[in-house]
């Protein structure tokens, strides 16, 4: 049975397409990585008047929704805003397919207080249309997608399967 595409699929088609295959395919690493753990702990002592984690089919999971209408993302830096924005974009588009219009999305960044909004264009559906595709491609395959050495890679929860 074919899995939903998810937020945080999107979200490591844009950081690596070998993390997004080992995720898919249920090969969890995140459980002792340090960065993931700050990531928990951060979103656990902020915004704590919120509501938290607004699950909607089990394929995006909006961190929270303060004023309405508007549904916010948490994250630690900006190292990988390009694949948190797609992220978010891919948040409104799934919104839009169930017929929620007018939906708005801010990104907030609470050790930098810094937030970026996000709004979801014509374009951006387009190219959301072509990622899903791709993804598709991506976790059909028998093996993950050859290795693609980065700067984030020694970060990655995924680290030691890719180099050891």
């Amino acid at each position: 049975m074919k899995k939903e595409i998810t937020g945080i699929m999107v979200y490591y088609y844009k950081v690596c397409p070998r993390k997004l295959w080992y995720f898919y395919h249920e090969i969890q690493m995140e459980q002792e990585n340090e960065n993931v753990n700050i990531g928990k702990i951060l979103d656990e002592e902020t915004y704590k008047r919120d509501d938290k984690h607004i699950n909607i089919d089990n394929v995006i999971n909006i961190d929270f929704i303060r004023s309405q209408g508007i549904l916010h993302e948490i994250k630690k830096s900006r190292k990988i805003e390009e694949a948190s924005i797609l992220q978010v974009k891919y948040y409104l588009y799934y919104l839009q397919r169930k017929k929620l219009y007018g939906i708005k999305a801010k990104i907030d960044y609470p050790l930098l207080k810094k937030t970026l909004e996000v709004d979801l264009s014509e374009q951006d559906i387009k190219e959301i249309d072509e990622v899903l595709g791709e993804i598709e491609k991506i976790v059909d395959k028998a093996i993950p997608p050859k290795l693609e050495k980065k700067n984030i890679c020694k970060s990655c929860a995924y680290y030691d399967l890719c180099f050891i």
